[in-house]
């Protein structure tokens, strides 16, 4: 119960060592003083709340914001000292934000819940006391024995005891944890794999012996010990011999095998942690704003309570004869009167601060992250794949990038390899149809046959067919039906598929096939190729499995005669300096032409044993394999003993090829102000051909370098010259090419020096860069002094780093696997869809936060005013000018739709012209549309509307207070509702005058506000309603609306608010526009429609009805007339439209309808 209870709140056991043991079938010792470890049971918990924490839980992380925990403070003033708003004024409104958030954590949170549940009562088999036993999941214990059948995932992460195969493998996908299709064989060790059956299992005496958990997918460090008649025998564990859970297991009847890891402390459970939270721009300024807003309201209070206190100065004011003091009062403490009386007008103010700003922008952000799923043009139809957002909080940084930072392979190119040309011997091959053909020679030519090819050829062919990972099917796995990269991962001929989780690996296996040396069985440890016709039988006896650090894989052999051979192969850099004989100096040449043609190359080399060297490297590999402290390091040493005095064979070179709209994607990028930077593993040569190819790069741009630095004085001279170069050439664009190693020294002592070179650079190649560094070059720029927004694209495991340091990171749904699509933020199909996200969809999402956060200030400073301007005209009193009811459904109810819909369907432009023109992405770049001047300009916006609406109130109303239509006089509830009808009005008007796209929706919110606030005061006031305390506004509406003056009143001030804001926008729009302005006019495909006054005026049969008015306002909104046939420009001349004239298509800042389709008039 206590563990229950631990688990519940969140705490883990702390494990006690380093490694775990785990006794097979939980057979613990019976002699001595065992104490079982304690591990963590088999259910996942992915949820965030549990029933009892909810509440408090939530409560805390919602009080954590600046606005909840400020009116949670204003509330318990309130509550404790005599104010002039109820509490309920405070209290409903956070009530409300606070509800509505919970609500909709809660049931996200519950989902989960749902998900986990259905995870844990999945039924499962386990062995225990000698027969099968099926249970649910959440039952499983460390130590039990678990049977899965094929097409079923594991339960937990088990080690494989044994399979219904002969040599105890079994075969799995992992597409579920990293995405990727490929079969991938799993091996159990020889002493357990002959226990097959369920008695011969429950006899089986084994103790595991393992690491405890970690959340690495590939590393796991092991060892078995199986007893048999009295006698240990120890044998490694690997990552060949752990079955993940999630994983699914494929063409194998059943397998058994024992849990190690069990539930949360599963390899998929710890991937689930969380990334480290990203705030975009707008928040930061948000909160800027707000705070710069609670100085405003500190100031209001203390100047309004210093004015009481001036103001009762005199004796006639500080006890009037109808206001006597009582004892109490006069007897009271200044100092506490002053607090009382200062808190007093804190509350009175504290509207100034929107609450609701929150909840608003947070549904903004969720609602709005569905427009990128739905929209077609990111959808990939090759592969059945649409755009997926993993986090709505950073939608309108995509419009503010400056940096985008990219991987090379599978992001820019398909990683689809097709083999291309090979070196063998010093001499350069290349494939036409089938057959090797030297250099200079063609396909028809006598001695270009591969059947008389010498026999360091056919070596060279055999080391590429053998050396790999490659796996084979003989029919077509189930796994892959419907798959949308079975195509491109199956090699289907003669029912034989080739699957390997490198594309590399994939295309030289059915290179070699086609040339005549085919790879054509593994089964366990027995490789056979048929080269040239003839079967060779080879004993695979190690594989020293490829790794970042090494860039290199081998595999030790067995060949046909007994001898014993290492076959090794990777980059050039990594096989060059350790090779002693062969052509090494012709194939370097050969390797650097091929990645001047864009090839990714790898050399191949090979080392025969004599007995006693295999001996000795045997003897060094066992030894590495079973350590269990420091596993890693000791095989490093091993690999580097054995992968030695090489024998260079040749060289291949694979062409990956660009993906489409590649370079117009790049090209828009650029011309939208972002600069590209390009972060590859691949050589120099490679890499630069690539960015030649795909636009990075172009032909008349300057390449500087920055290569093979080798000290820091080196490196910084090399800077130097760069930076004199830059300064003294008159080239308008430069690009810089820097390697791995010259990196590390530039950032080590030269950071400000490197950081000047690249920000006067257009584009930017690092190759040789290893997944850290990647990572460090983002953060380079990111925390640079100008603060760029970055973002960062890729597609495979070594760019996740990346996508987690950049400020957005993308991650493309690629072919290895899905390690960077689930680290992401947003995810794609193809690089071509970047341009889209972030020129269309960043661009709108900016422009429509941006709006909204102003938007609620500037309504906060026009509704609380007012209020303050009162407090000079009652002695400070502390008197309301609103009623409770409107004080507390201001932000609630009568302004928040309009400014919700706003944000989520505004389009300054067409989304057409803002793919065609990136320049307007510069527009809004560097937060430009919430900088200090436009947030300067709508707080004072809204203190002069407030003013005017205060002030043009008092005049019209101060004079003559008999205006009712009884004959009744105004009093202080009518003239506070009148202020406020004015202010509900013309709030909602400013933000019709902001839409320039206007639908349905729109509408509906916005005439519908305002209509619910005359139909909502009309009820609140014309009935007496038993439920309220005081009804101070019974009748007040009513007799409001009856009087002829106050709708005078109400129109004029309207008009004088908002008429200086329309001849602003007219006047800017014609003297002075914007570039986005301009953009406006430009006609977008299958987006012409009827300007919004002639659609206001266009009858049946094309006869128009524009009257003078409507051409004023034509000309006032800067809108032309549609190009419609058989439609009038105006009464008076019958003129027809034609189709070369511009229009502004969805420029509409009058009040309007939705745009009408040319053919519908």
């Amino acid at each position: 119960m206590l563990r229950w209870i631990r688990q519940q709140l969140g705490f883990d056991p702390p494990h006690q060592s380093d490694t775990r043991t785990v006794y097979v079938a939980n057979r613990f010792p019976q002699h001595g003083h065992y104490i079982p470890q304690r591990f963590a049971d088999n259910r996942i918990i992915s949820s965030k709340y549990t029933i009892w924490n909810f509440v408090p839980k939530n409560l805390f992380e919602q009080f954590r914001r600046i606005a909840n925990f400020y009116f949670l403070i204003i509330f318990l003033v309130q509550l404790m000292i005599d104010t002039p708003t109820s509490p309920v004024t405070s209290g409903l409104p956070l009530f409300f934000v606070i509800t509505v958030t919970a609500i909709k954590q809660g049931y996200e949170d519950w989902l989960r819940h749902k998900a986990d549940n259905e995870v844990n009562g999945a039924p499962v088999f386990v062995v225990r006391s000698g027969s099968l036993v099926q249970t649910r999941s959440k039952n499983i214990r460390v130590g039990d024995i678990v049977r899965v059948a094929k097409d079923e995932t594991f339960p937990a992460d088990l080690v494989l005891l044994s399979s219904d195969r002969v040599d105890g493998t079994c075969h799995i996908t992992t597409a579920s944890l990293d995405g990727e299709t490929n079969l991938k064989t799993h091996f159990s060790v020889p002493e357990t794999s002959v226990c097959q059956s369920v008695s011969q299992l429950e006899a089986l005496q084994a103790v595991v012996e393992c690491h405890q958990p970690e959340a690495d997918l590939y590393r796991f460090v092991g060892r078995i010990t199986v007893t048999k008649h009295e006698e240990e025998i120890v044998r490694p564990l690997g990552p060949e011999n752990l079955l993940l859970r999630g994983a699914r297991l494929k063409n194998t009847k059943e397998i058994f095998g024992v849990a190690v890891y069990t539930g949360m402390e599963s390899k998929m459970a710890l991937n689930y942690k969380c990334k480290s939270q990203k705030r975009s721009a707008v928040e930061k300024s948000m909160n800027t704003f707000l705070i710069i807003y609670l100085v405003i309201l500190l100031f209001e209070a203390i100047l309004s309570t210093i004015l009481k206190y001036a103001w009762q100065a005199e004796e006639k004011w500080n006890e009037p004869f109808y206001n006597q003091k009582t004892e109490q009062e006069k007897n009271s403490s200044p100092i506490l009167k002053f607090i009382s009386d200062f808190l007093a007008f804190l509350v009175l103010y504290n509207f100034i601060i929107p609450i609701s700003l929150y909840v608003t922008v947070e549904m903004q952000k969720f609602l709005g992250s569905f427009f990128i799923g739905w929209d077609l043009d990111l959808y990939h139809e090759g592969s059945d794949q649409k755009a997926q957002v993993n986090t709505s909080d950073l939608n309108e940084e995509l419009g503010q990038v400056e940096y985008v930072f990219t991987d090379k392979t599978g992001t820019l190119t398909e990683n689809e390899m097709q083999f291309r040309e090979c070196s063998i011997n010093g001499i350069k091959y290349r494939e036409v149809n089938g057959k090797l053909v030297p250099e200079g020679m063609t396909e028809d030519s006598p001695d270009c046959s591969t059947t008389h090819l010498m026999s360091e050829e056919t070596l060279f062919l055999k080391a590429v067919s053998l050396c790999h990972t490659v796996q084979i099917s003989y029919d077509q796995p189930d796994c892959l039906v419907g798959d949308p990269f079975s195509h491109a991962n199956g090699f289907s001929s003669n029912n034989m598929e080739y699957y390997a989780s490198s594309p590399d690996e994939k295309a030289l296996v059915e290179a070699m096939k086609r040339i005549g040396v085919a790879f054509t069985s593994i089964r366990g440890d027995a490789m056979e190729i048929k080269s040239f016709g003839k079967l060779e039988k080879y004993k695979l006896l190690h594989v020293l499995e490829f790794d970042p650090n090494r860039r290199r894989m081998s595999v030790i052999l067995q060949t046909p005669s007994g001898g014993q051979v290492l076959f090794t192969k990777g980059a050039e850099s990594a096989i060059l300096p350790f090779t002693t004989s062969g052509e090494i100096e012709k194939t370097r040449l050969h390797v650097d032409e091929f990645a001047l043609k864009g090839l990714r190359t790898l050399v191949v080399a090979c080392r025969h044993f004599t007995p006693e060297e295999y001996i000795d490297v045997d003897k060094h590999l066992t030894a590495a394999r079973t350590a269990l402290q420091q596993r890693e390091e000791k095989l490093q040493e091993a690999f580097s003993y054995i992968e030695r005095d090489l024998h260079l064979l040749g060289a291949t070179g694979v062409e990956d090829k660009l993906q489409d709209k590649v370079q117009e994607t790049i090209e828009a990028l650029r011309l939208a102000g972002i600069k590209v930077w390009v972060l590859t593993g691949d050589k120099h040569e490679t890499a630069v051909s690539v960015s030649l190819s795909c636009g990075h790069f172009h032909r008349a741009m300057n390449i500087l370098e920055l290569l093979q630095q080798r000290s820091d004085n080196e490196c910084a001279e090399q800077l130097g010259r760069l930076a004199r170069r830059i300064k003294e050439d008159h080239v308008i664009q430069h690009g810089l090419v820097v390697d791995g190693a010259s990196l590390s020294l530039a950032l080590r002592e030269h950071e400000k020096l490197f950081m000047d070179v690249c920000k006067n650079c257009s584009a930017v190649l690092c190759c040789r860069m290893a997944p850290l560094q990647k990572a460090k070059v983002v953060r380079l720029l990111k925390t640079s002094p100008e603060k760029p927004i970055t973002l960062a694209v890729g597609d495979g495991a070594n760019d996740v780093s990346m996508i987690q340091e950049a400020h957005v990171g993308i991650g493309i749904m690629g072919k290895e696997g899905r390690q960077a699509v689930r680290n992401s933020d947003y995810a794609i199909a193809r690089f071509k869809f970047l341009a889209k996200l972030l020129l269309v969809h960043g661009h709108f999402y900016y422009i429509r936060i941006a709006t909204l956060v102003q938007y609620f200030f500037y309504k906060n400073v026009c509704f609380i005013t007012p209020q303050f301007l009162y407090q000079f005209f009652c002695l400070f009193s502390q008197q309301t000018l609103y009623d409770s009811v409107y004080l507390t459904l201001y932000n609630i109810c009568f302004t928040s739709l309009p400014i919700l819909v706003y944000s989520l369907f505004e389009q300054l432009v067409h989304p057409h012209v803002l793919q065609s023109k990136p320049a307007l992405y510069r527009d809004i770049s560097k937060n430009s549309l919430l900088s200090f001047g436009t947030f300067l300009y709508w707080t004072l916006l809204g203190f002069c509307h407030a003013f005017v609406f205060f002030f043009g109130s008092c005049l019209l109303m101060g004079e003559d207070t008999t205006l009712m239509g009884n004959g009744q006089m105004f009093g202080n509830w009518t003239f506070g509702t009148l202020v406020f009808t004015v202010m509900v009005i013309t709030v909602t008007l400013k933000l019709a005058l902001e839409t320039h796209f206007w639908t349905w929706m729109n509408h509906f919110v916005t005439w519908g506000s305002i209509a619910f606030y005359f139909i909502f005061s009309l009820f609140y006031g014309g009935i007496i309603w038993p439920f309220l305390h005081t009804q101070d506004m019974y009748f007040v509406f009513v007799q409001l609306l009856s009087s002829g003056s106050a709708w005078f009143a109400i129109i004029i001030i309207i008009i004088i608010c908002l008429f200086p804001d329309i001849i602003k926008k007219v006047m800017f729009r014609h003297l002075k526009p914007t570039s986005t302005q301009k953009s406006q006019s430009l006609s977008a495909p299958q987006a012409q429609a009827l300007s919004c006054v002639e659609s206001l005026c266009c009858y049946q049969h094309g006869q128009s009805g524009c009257s003078r008015l409507a051409h004023l306002l034509e000309q006032m909104t800067g809108q032309c007339k549609a190009s419609i046939n058989n439609c009038h420009a105006s009464s008076r001349s019958n003129r027809s439209w034609n189709d070369t004239e511009n229009f502004y298509s969805n420029d509409r800042s009058i009040l309007t309808l939705s745009p009408i389709e040319a053919n519908l008039c």
